[in-house]
């Protein structure tokens, strides 16, 4: 592993579009009405010391940003999110689109979605489009937010064909602005790579639409490489 790491826009041209495509969303969003915005769309932009995707490190150790927007009808939603990255395979940046629905019953909180993730600037051959499953139930257990959530994908990144994530994660308020939430997963795959991971971290609102997140991220499989030990992630966004 090089021993000097530098992160410019000069070297990752992931950095300037996706900074570019968050300013001009964000130019866009400005002349949408308030209430329609708050009501349909929810849009931000962000910087991370580290990107961080299924408990792995994915941006090799360097810092990222990311911007993301979602419109919801209802229970409907789509989103689009997309953060520079930096793996071996030669991926610099990778785009999540998601079409789900949010319904509410009996006290539960429900999604279901289905998941199209993209990872451009891999090398010719590797398969770097795939499609991912989930659901999760979410209820409200005294001071604790729990959710479980399933994530399967039929023919995953790569070498990777069936590939399953289980995780069930638990948030507690600490403050009108704090929340503490920690998480437990697994994943299991066919032709993959297979851990357990978690992490623990604070998300404090520092402004109304600005926030600070700092958790630390670990997984049981270290053997596997860099990006599978134990990370502590700084991370602000800025939601329109």
């Amino acid at each position: 592993m090089p021993t000097e790491r530098k992160f410019t826009l000069r070297q990752n041209g992931a950095t300037a579009s996706i900074l570019c495509a968050g300013l001009a969303l964000g130019c866009g969003l400005a002349a949408i009405p308030e209430t329609v915005q708050a009501q349909t769309i929810v849009a931000q932009i962000g910087v991370a010391s580290e990107y961080v995707g299924k408990g792995l490190g994915k941006s090799d150790g360097d810092p990222s940003v990311n911007a993301s927007v979602e419109v919801s009808h209802g229970d409907v939603y789509a989103n689009v999110f997309v953060s520079t990255a930096k793996l071996s395979q030669g991926s610099d940046a990778e785009i999540v689109s998601t079409v789900g629905w949010r319904p509410e019953a009996a006290g539960y909180s429900f999604d279901f979605s289905a998941t199209n993730r993209d990872l451009p600037g891999t090398r010719a051959g590797i398969d770097a489009n795939f499609w991912e499953y989930q659901a999760s139930i979410g209820r409200q257990l005294g001071p604790v937010n729990a959710k479980a959530r399933i994530s399967y994908s039929p023919d995953s990144f790569a070498a990777t064909r069936e590939a399953w994530w289980y995780e069930l994660v638990g948030t507690v308020s600490a403050g009108p602005k704090t929340k503490v939430s920690a998480s437990i997963a697994d994943r299991t795959a066919d032709g993959g790579a297979e851990y357990a991971a978690w992490n623990v971290g604070v998300k404090h609102k520092l402004t109304q639409k600005l926030a600070m997140d700092v958790r630390w991220y670990d997984t049981d499989s270290h053997a596997y490489g860099e990006n599978y030990e134990g990370r502590l992630v700084g991370a602000l966004t800025y939601q329109f």
